[in-house]
């Protein structure tokens, strides 16, 4: 199962089948191209696009996340190749994103064009955001594709609860760099509402994978939708779950923004829909259950170091199922 982030278009391939196109593009930084793919299913003329798979947080060591330099514009290459491809519809998961780029990057892939004062282009990342004075659309009007980004969460473009502020540390903000991110997320927001006349800041879900999906909204006129509704559709969670005693899910860090939109959050409707119990196996957990949800159940123990849990997470996720396993 998966709700926009990584591995959604894997599901969709077990799912609905379909062959993966690879494409060379723009790395999150720039000096580092990547090979991305996305799903490309001909009958339907339809894609599933990561922008995990080519701007995500997974493909930077810890110590080169730099929001303020990580760019989108590989995941608007992987669009671009998909609209070039006859694609109709674009299915576009947001989620596990390394970037604060308000979607700029990706949308430049399209033809935007985004210049400062002087008239230039501005560069690359969230840090070029509030150099931005004057947005450009393509030059040739085109008809996009129907575009429905596949959102995890249902937090606004800026704010307390906003991109830069509630995501930005774990992409490697420092305080310092956060509050440069916002600022420059307003703008973009102040820009969008009065040049395109587009007021989509506080829109839920504006602020998914940096501002990326408010970007979609602004410039690829995409709409958002809940990601883990559209994949338990696709992969036919619901008649599997006729007849089943439990239903078990699992989750990275088991929290509040478990709850708002992610996987457990979907099974556990749709379980209780079905009068099913639900188990939860997590790397971690910051609360201990939630209504709905019968068990969690953590990879980490008390008392052990995260590298450790990490390095050794095949390994106790099993031993974590056999301790489940004995419970049922």
């Amino acid at each position: 199962m998966a709700d926009g982030g990584d591995g959604t278009a894997e599901v969709f391939h077990t799912a609905l089948g379909g062959e993966w196109i690879y494409r060379r593009v723009t790395g999150v930084l720039e000096a580092i191209p990547f090979t991305g793919r996305y799903l490309w299913l001909a009958d339907r003329k339809l894609a599933v696009i990561e922008m995990a798979s080519a701007s995500g947080l997974a493909l930077l060591r810890a110590e080169n996340r730099d929001p303020l330099r990580a760019t989108t514009l590989g995941t608007g290459e992987l669009i671009q190749a998909a609209i070039e491809s006859g694609a109709t519809k674009i299915l576009f998961g947001v989620g596990g994103s390394a970037t604060v780029d308000g979607g700029v990057g990706a949308s430049t892939a399209l033809g935007w064009r985004f210049l400062a004062a002087n008239g230039r282009r501005v560069g690359h990342g969230g840090g070029e955001l509030d150099r931005i004075a004057r947005i450009e659309p393509p030059p040739l009007h085109r008809k996009l594709p129907e575009i429905e980004v596949l959102c995890d969460v249902n937090n606004p473009l800026y704010g307390e609860n906003g991109a830069a502020r509630m995501f930005g540390p774990q992409k490697g903000a420092t305080p310092e760099m956060v509050e440069r991110l916002e600022a420059g997320l307003r703008h973009l927001a102040e820009l969008v509402k009065t040049q395109l006349g587009k007021d989509l800041a506080d829109v839920p879900g504006a602020g998914a994978a940096g501002g990326l999906a408010f970007g979609a909204m602004a410039f690829m006129n995409a709409k958002l939708v809940p990601g883990i509704d559209t994949v338990m559709e696709a992969a036919g969670l619901e008649s599997a779950l006729n007849g089943a005693d439990w239903a078990i899910t699992g989750e990275g860090r088991f929290d509040e923004q478990s709850l708002r939109g992610k996987v457990v959050a979907g099974v556990t409707k749709l379980a209780r829909g079905h009068g099913i119990k639900v188990a939860v196996l997590a790397g971690s957990a910051a609360i201990p259950k939630a209504e709905g949800i019968n068990i969690v159940l953590t990879v980490q123990k008390e008392g052990m170091p995260l590298d450790q849990a990490m390095t050794n997470a095949p390994k106790l996720l099993a031993e974590t199922a056999r301790e489940l396993a004995a419970r049922l």
